[in-house]
C-alpha cells in the first residue's frame, strides 16, 4: 500500500472491512478486530490513523513491531497477517495489518469475535460452535472416516459397476479400463489408505450389513388420512443404501400420490398429471440423501397428507445458509462431498447449487406454491403444498384407477392390472387396493394361485 492509497483509505472511513487505531497502545482492542475480520471477510486494521480518519502516524521501532507480533500469537489457530509499515513525510509511520478472511472460527485470548458494521462484537456461542463444526468438517467429516468392520464383500458390487458405467456414459468419469471393485472404489474416492470410507457403505452397502452397522441409513414413509398424524393409511420403514432408498421413495410416491386426469380438446386423449411434479420430489429426496448429517443418526422421513407432502432429514442447513438463500443462486457446498459427487456422476443431481431453484421452478410450472423450508429440532424439512381443491380435474386414487381398468378390460390378473395402470405401482400395492375393493364389494376374485383373476362387482352367488 502506498501513501496515496493510505490517504484514500482514511478518507473512506471505518467500515466492516476497515478499522483505525491512533497508536499501538490500543493493540489489544485491535487484535479483537483482527480476530473478527479473520472470522468474516477480512480487511485492514491500521495503527496511526484516528477513528475520525486523520492520518497522524507514530514512532515505529523494532520493539513496536515485536509487540504487535506478540499479540498476534494469542490468536488461535495461528495466523500470520501481513504487517506493512508506511512512512509519512513527517518522519512518523503508519502500520497496516492486511487481514485475510473466510476462515475460522478464530479466537483471541480464548474468545471469538465478529464484525457488525464498523463495530467488533463477541461472537454468539451457537455461531462459534457451528463455525467450529464446519472447520472440522473439511477433514474430519463422517463420510470421510474409515468404515470400521466393513469389507468389500459387504457392498453391492453390481451397484458399484452400474454407477461407474453410468458415470462414463454421462462423461463424468474416465473409463478406468478395469471392473475390479477395489480399483473402482479408489477411482471414486471411496477407498483410501487400504480402508473403505463410511461414504462407500452408505452408497453401496448391502442390507444385512447396514442393519447391524449403519441402522441410520433409514427411510420412514407414511401416508396419513387428512391433514394431521391422527390416522395412518400406510406406514413403512426401510434400511438400505442411498440408491435403494432413492428408488423406494419413488415407489412410495407412485403408490400414494393421486393423479389428475384431463382430456385434451380436439385430441380426445387423456393426460395424467401427478399432484406434485415428480422431478421436484426426486430432487428433494436426492438432496436429503446427499446433505443429511449421517454422523448424528436419525434418518429421512416422507409424510404425505391430503394437503401437503413433507420430506425431512437429520442435520442443519450448513455453511451459514438460510431458508431464504435456497430461493436464490447460491454455491454448491454439500455436507457430504463424496456422496454428492457420486450422485452427480450417476446423473441424479447437478453440481451447481441449483437443485432448490429447479424445485421452485417445477412447482411454479405446475401452478403450485413454491416449496417451504424449515430447520426444526435438528432436522431440515421441505414442504410441498397442493391446491387440489382448486384443480379443475378430480384426483383419481389407485383403487378408482383399478376400477377403471376392470371396467375397460374386463377380467384381469394382477399382473395385467399392474400393466394397464401404467403408473409404476407395485404388485403388493395393487393387491392391497384390490382387497380394499373386495371388502367394499366393488370387485371380486375368481380362481386360485396364479390363475386368480379380478372382475368388477361382488362375487356371484
Amino acid at each position: 500500500m502506498n501513501l496515496h492509497e493510505l490517504n484514500d483509505l482514511a478518507l473512506r472511513g471505518e467500515s466492516e472491512l476497515v478499522e483505525f487505531k491512533a497508536t499501538t497502545g490500543q493493540r489489544s482492542e485491535a487484535m479483537r478486530t483482527v480476530c473478527a475480520m479473520l472470522n468474516g471477510l477480512g480487511g485492514f486494521v491500521v495503527f496511526g490513523i484516528t477513528p475520525q480518519g486523520k492520518v497522524v502516524g507514530q514512532t515505529v521501532a523494532t520493539s513496536t513491531l515485536e509487540s504487535i507480533h506478540n499479540e498476534l500469537r494469542q490468536i488461535e489457530p495461528p495466523v500470520f497477517p501481513e504487517v506493512e509499515t508506511i512512512p509519512l513525510p513527517s518522519g512518523q509511520a503508519v502500520i497496516v495489518l492486511h487481514v485475510p478472511g473466510g476462515g475460522g472460527p478464530f479466537t483471541y485470548t480464548g474468545r471469538s469475535y465478529l464484525r457488525n458494521g464498523p463495530t467488533t462484537v463477541t461472537m454468539p456461542q451457537p455461531l462459534y460452535e457451528r463455525k467450529l463444526l464446519e472447520r472440522m468438517h473439511a477433514t474430519s467429516r463422517w463420510e470421510n472416516l474409515p468404515a470400521t468392520g466393513v469389507s468389500i464383500d459387504d457392498l453391492d458390487h453390481s451397484e458399484i459397476i452400474r454407477t461407474v458405467e453410468e458415470s462414463i456414459r454421462r462423461q463424468r468419469l474416465e473409463e478406468p479400463a478395469t471392473r475390479n471393485i477395489e480399483e473402482l472404489l479408489v477411482g471414486l474416492g471411496l477407498f483410501r489408505d487400504g480402508a473403505l470410507l463410511n461414504a462407500s457403505a452408505v452408497l453401496f452397502g448391502k442390507p444385512a450389513m447396514l442393519q447391524t452397522r449403519f441402522p441410520h441409513c433409514l427411510l420412514r414413509t407414511a401416508r396419513f388420512r387428512g391433514r394431521d398424524k391422527t390416522e395412518f393409511l400406510d406406514n413403512r420403514q426401510d434400511i438400505g443404501n442411498t440408491f435403494d432408498l432413492f428408488q423406494r421413495a419413488q415407489r412410495f410416491f407412485r403408490d400414494h400420490l393421486p393423479v389428475a386426469g384431463r382430456i385434451v380438446p380436439g385430441v380426445f386423449e387423456r393426460i395424467d398429471e401427478p399432484l406434485y411434479p415428480p422431478d421436484a420430489l426426486r430432487e428433494a429426496i436426492a438432496n436429503a440423501l446427499c446433505h443429511r448429517d449421517y454422523g448424528i443418526g436419525g434418518g429421512i422421513s416422507i409424510a404425505i397428507y391430503d394437503d401437503r407432502l413433507e420430506i425431512s432429514s437429520t442435520g442443519i442447513l450448513p455453511f451459514g445458509l438460510t431458508p431464504a438463500d435456497l430461493f436464490r443462486p447460491h454455491p454448491s457446498r454439500p455436507w457430504n462431498l463424496l456422496i454428492a459427487q457420486t450422485f452427480y456422476r450417476r446423473g441424479i443431481i447437478e453440481a451447481w447449487g441449483r437443485g432448490t431453484l429447479k424445485m421452485a421452478a417445477l412447482m411454479e410450472q405446475a401452478g403450485l406454491p413454491s416449496p417451504e423450508y424449515e430447520v426444526v429440532a435438528g432436522e431440515v424439512l421441505v414442504r410441498f403444498r397442493n391446491n387440489a381443491a382448486q384443480r379443475p380435474t378430480a384426483s383419481v386414487m389407485l383403487p378408482d384407477r383399478i376400477l377403471v381398468v376392470l371396467r375397460e378390460h374386463g377380467s384381469c390378473s394382477i399382473s395385467e392390472v399392474v400393466a394397464h395402470l401404467g403408473t409404476g405401482a407395485s404388485r403388493r400395492t395393487v393387491q392391497g387396493a384390490l382387497r380394499q375393493l373386495a371388502a367394499k364389494g366393488s370387485a371380486h376374485s375368481s380362481g386360485k394361485g396364479r390363475a386368480v383373476r379380478w372382475s368388477l362387482g361382488p362375487p356371484k352367488v
